[in-house]
């Protein structure tokens, strides 16, 4: 049996794994997707968490916050090293990233640095970007890094290569 491949999970995943159902059509269909996504993933793959998403789930609602919290427990979280910062910098200073959203950087960072095969992430504003991915991978090739590939969970649905 192959090992399972490592997925890097940004705060917008758990968040739409354990909200309650949107009113509006797409956000729910994202909820569905990820929840469908959710029930399976940690059976398909070793899921990664980090103290950025720790802090960010932590924020709002208490209740829904608490389930975000709860999603997580026995996922592993990362920490956030020097190296994590600088590559994180060095995605904003080169237009990869937005300054007013270093935490964004960090995601991407920390799955970098970490070794991640996977980013799942629904942010299509910073991180799930088609604009900015290729930005993104070649400031990490420059910095010695092989980013993961970045995509919601919807793209890896199981019946998907993995």
């Amino acid at each position: 049996m192959s090992e399972k491949k490592k997925v890097y999970v940004e705060t917008t995943v758990v968040s739409d794994a354990t909200a309650l159902p949107a009113r509006d059509v797409v956000q729910l269909g994202r909820q569905v997707v990820t929840r469908e996504w959710w029930a399976t993933a940690s059976q398909r793959f070793e899921l990664y968490s980090s103290l950025v998403v720790a802090k960010e789930i932590r924020k709002g609602d208490p209740e829904a916050a608490q389930r975000r919290v709860d999603a997580l427990v026995g996922i592993p979280e990362l920490d956030v090293s020097q190296k994590e910062q600088e590559l994180a910098r060095k995605l904003i200073d080169g237009g990869a990233v937005p300054k007013e959203y270093p935490d964004d950087a960090l995601h991407i960072a920390i799955a970098t640095i970490q070794g991640m095969d996977y980013l799942v992430s629904w942010n299509f504003k910073h991180i799930t970007n088609g604009h900015t991915i290729p930005l993104v991978e070649r400031i990490c090739r420059e910095a010695g890094y092989e980013c993961p590939c970045i995509c919601t969970p919807q793209m890896l649905q199981e019946g998907g290569r993995e």
